[in-house]
């Protein structure tokens, strides 16, 4: 394997800085919604709790996304569509991954449940990103930035990551 360029390792710097901010803002807005449903569910059924925080929570982690992971002009019922699309993916293959484990393991320990769980919900994190960074925020007709060849090799680059 060859050593990366210096233009693609000034490349992936801003990519790498845009997940990081992705992760914190996303891990923030997970925590607070842990907190909410908690305090949510001693006044209302828990799924009634829960289902009403997964709606505000995604909202408001796809506004952080664009404004502070992404740093994206583009806004409306549009991109939380598409972001709320990408919840309901992680959400599918998080849950199969633990409906394979059970199927293979009937009674896992909580140790291994934990592991798949966590695992499989990095795994779509990362495909979570790579999504919202070339789809729901890519820089398509953003003009005025003077940056629209270098976004694009940063498109290419996450594609590529993911892969």
């Amino acid at each position: 394997m060859t050593a990366p360029t210096r233009r693609q390792t000034r490349a992936l710097r801003p990519l790498a800085a845009a997940f990081v901010r992705f992760v914190v803002c996303g891990g923030g807005v997970g925590l607070a919604s842990s907190a909410a449903v908690v305090l949510l569910s001693g006044r209302i059924p828990m799924a009634v709790a829960n289902a009403l925080v997964t709606v505000v929570s995604t909202v408001l982690a796809t506004e952080l996304h664009r404004r502070i992971s992404f740093r994206s002009e583009r806004r409306g019922w549009r991109v939380h569509l598409q972001s709320g699309a990408t919840v309901a993916v992680s959400y599918a293959f998080t849950t199969g991954a633990l409906l394979c484990l059970f199927a293979v393991r009937p009674e896992p320990s909580p140790l291994v449940a934990q592991t798949v769980y966590l695992s499989a919900s990095a795994l779509a994190g990362v495909g979570r990103f790579v999504l919202l960074r070339v789809v729901v925020f890519g820089n398509r007709g953003r003009s005025g930035h003077g940056r629209a060849s270098h976004d694009e090799a940063l498109d290419k680059s996450s594609v590529a990551m993911a892969v």
